[in-house]
Protein backbone atom coordinates (compact mmCIF):
# COMPACT_ATOMS: atom_id res chain seq x y z
CA UNK A 1 0.00 0.00 0.00
CA UNK A 2 1.19 3.45 -1.37
CA UNK A 3 1.91 5.99 1.59
CA UNK A 4 -0.97 8.02 -0.25
CA UNK A 5 -3.39 4.80 -0.04
CA UNK A 6 -3.09 5.25 4.09
CA UNK A 7 -3.50 8.90 4.40
CA UNK A 8 -6.66 8.50 2.68
CA UNK A 9 -7.73 5.69 4.60
CA UNK A 10 -6.99 7.61 7.19
CA UNK A 11 -8.84 10.48 6.35
CA UNK A 12 -11.68 8.15 5.56
CA UNK A 13 -11.93 6.42 8.62
CA UNK A 14 -11.67 10.13 11.19
CA UNK A 15 -14.61 11.51 8.61
CA UNK A 16 -16.47 8.72 9.63
CA UNK A 17 -16.40 8.61 13.32
CA UNK A 18 -16.49 12.64 13.11
CA UNK A 19 -19.16 11.86 11.39
CA UNK A 20 -20.75 9.58 13.73
CA UNK A 21 -19.95 11.65 16.97
CA UNK A 22 -22.04 14.51 15.26
CA UNK A 23 -24.90 12.67 14.95
CA UNK A 24 -24.95 11.86 17.68
CA UNK A 25 -24.64 15.08 19.62
CA UNK A 26 -27.32 15.69 16.88
CA UNK A 27 -29.82 12.98 18.43
CA UNK A 28 -29.04 14.70 21.54
CA UNK A 29 -30.24 18.26 21.12
CA UNK A 30 -33.02 17.14 18.71
CA UNK A 31 -34.76 15.01 21.01
CA UNK A 32 -37.50 17.54 21.47
CA UNK A 33 -40.43 16.70 18.51
CA UNK A 34 -41.48 19.41 15.98
CA UNK A 35 -44.42 20.05 17.76
CA UNK A 36 -43.42 20.70 20.75
CA UNK A 37 -40.56 23.46 19.34
CA UNK A 38 -43.51 25.09 17.54
CA UNK A 39 -45.74 25.09 20.41
CA UNK A 40 -43.07 27.12 22.43
CA UNK A 41 -42.19 29.34 19.67
CA UNK A 42 -45.74 30.28 18.99
CA UNK A 43 -46.01 31.24 22.89
CA UNK A 44 -42.90 33.05 23.00
CA UNK A 45 -44.36 34.63 20.15
CA UNK A 46 -47.15 35.69 22.05
CA UNK A 47 -45.59 37.02 25.03
CA UNK A 48 -42.68 39.08 23.35
CA UNK A 49 -44.55 40.17 19.75
CA UNK A 50 -44.73 38.67 16.62
CA UNK A 51 -41.71 40.65 14.69
CA UNK A 52 -39.56 38.82 12.32
CA UNK A 53 -36.69 39.14 15.56
CA UNK A 54 -38.75 37.91 18.20
CA UNK A 55 -39.62 34.98 15.94
CA UNK A 56 -35.48 34.50 15.31
CA UNK A 57 -34.80 35.19 19.36
CA UNK A 58 -37.53 32.29 19.93
CA UNK A 59 -36.07 29.76 17.92
CA UNK A 60 -33.14 30.27 19.56
CA UNK A 61 -34.52 30.31 23.03
CA UNK A 62 -36.17 26.78 22.11
CA UNK A 63 -32.83 25.13 21.26
CA UNK A 64 -30.91 26.69 23.95
CA UNK A 65 -33.46 24.97 26.10
CA UNK A 66 -33.50 21.34 24.19
CA UNK A 67 -29.65 21.59 24.28
CA UNK A 68 -29.97 21.97 27.92
CA UNK A 69 -33.23 19.97 29.12
CA UNK A 70 -33.95 16.91 28.36
CA UNK A 71 -37.08 16.77 26.55
CA UNK A 72 -38.30 14.17 29.24
CA UNK A 73 -37.44 16.71 31.98
CA UNK A 74 -38.95 19.38 29.99
CA UNK A 75 -42.61 17.79 29.92
CA UNK A 76 -42.09 17.12 33.32
CA UNK A 77 -41.98 20.91 33.79
CA UNK A 78 -44.68 21.77 31.75
CA UNK A 79 -46.61 19.50 33.23
CA UNK A 80 -45.67 21.05 36.85
CA UNK A 81 -47.01 24.58 35.67
CA UNK A 82 -49.74 23.70 33.96
CA UNK A 83 -51.26 21.36 37.38
CA UNK A 84 -49.93 23.73 39.57
CA UNK A 85 -52.56 26.07 38.56
CA UNK A 86 -55.25 23.74 39.34
CA UNK A 87 -57.49 24.70 42.56
CA UNK A 88 -57.71 22.28 45.61
CA UNK A 89 -55.68 19.21 46.48
CA UNK A 90 -54.42 18.26 43.44
CA UNK A 91 -52.90 21.41 42.51
CA UNK A 92 -51.31 21.79 45.99
CA UNK A 93 -49.34 18.78 45.31
CA UNK A 94 -47.45 19.76 42.49
CA UNK A 95 -47.06 23.61 44.13
CA UNK A 96 -45.35 21.64 47.32
CA UNK A 97 -43.52 18.85 45.90
CA UNK A 98 -40.18 18.58 45.93
CA UNK A 99 -39.59 16.73 42.80
CA UNK A 100 -41.85 19.10 41.08
CA UNK A 101 -39.91 21.98 42.45
CA UNK A 102 -36.87 20.59 41.23
CA UNK A 103 -38.57 20.05 37.45
CA UNK A 104 -39.41 23.72 37.72
CA UNK A 105 -36.07 24.97 38.86
CA UNK A 106 -33.95 22.96 35.74
CA UNK A 107 -36.84 24.41 33.63
CA UNK A 108 -36.25 28.31 34.84
CA UNK A 109 -32.52 27.90 34.63
CA UNK A 110 -32.81 26.97 31.10
CA UNK A 111 -34.79 29.66 30.19
CA UNK A 112 -32.93 31.86 32.02
CA UNK A 113 -30.01 30.71 29.64
CA UNK A 114 -31.80 31.11 26.70
CA UNK A 115 -33.06 34.45 27.51
CA UNK A 116 -29.14 35.78 28.20
CA UNK A 117 -28.12 33.81 25.11
CA UNK A 118 -30.96 34.48 22.28
CA UNK A 119 -32.68 37.95 23.72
Amino acid sequence: MTPAGSVRRIVAASIVLMTTAFAACAEDVNDYPTAARVEYVFGCLKANGETRQVIEQCSCSVDVIASILPYERYVTAETVLSMSQVRGNLGAQFRTSEQAASALNDLRRAQAEAEVRCF
